[in-house]
């Protein structure tokens, strides 16, 4: 069981799960007067799952911005976008998932097949 600092540290941290460049920022609130206060900027954070065709499993994560879950969305789904990301855009949690999944194309020989796809790309092969 975790002890109570750590469960709180836990809970705390506003960070994406998935992509390192999604945390919490800092400026200003700036009044009429032009005062200028600190703040906080914090990431729209939600939990959200998605399934791997490849691994075969459901992914969760307990904290995934919004951007990122756009994102898989717009790349044609979980396994495109992780294998079509650059891994300096990962957190250690997304590396060890594209590994797991880069691993396992190449066992079945389906790592060229998988390319960046996005809606328009789909839109442009249907009316071909």
């Amino acid at each position: 069981m975790l002890s109570s600092w750590k469960y709180k540290l836990d809970i705390m941290t506003k960070i994406c799960d998935l992509l390192v460049e999604k945390s919490i920022m800092s400026g200003n609130n700036v009044s009429h007067s032009n005062r200028k206060t600190k703040r906080k900027f914090y990431p729209n954070l939600k939990a959200a799952s998605f399934d791997s065709e490849v691994l075969g499993v459901k992914v969760k994560f307990k904290k995934l911005s919004t951007k990122a879950i756009r994102t898989i969305n717009k790349n044609c789904g979980f396994d495109n976008f992780i294998v079509n990301c650059r891994s300096n855009k990962l957190t250690d949690s997304g590396l060890k998932i594209k590994k797991q999944i880069i691993s396992k194309l190449k066992k079945s020989g389906k790592l060229d097949e998988i390319k960046l796809k996005s809606r328009k790309f789909i839109k442009k092969e249907a009316e071909a």
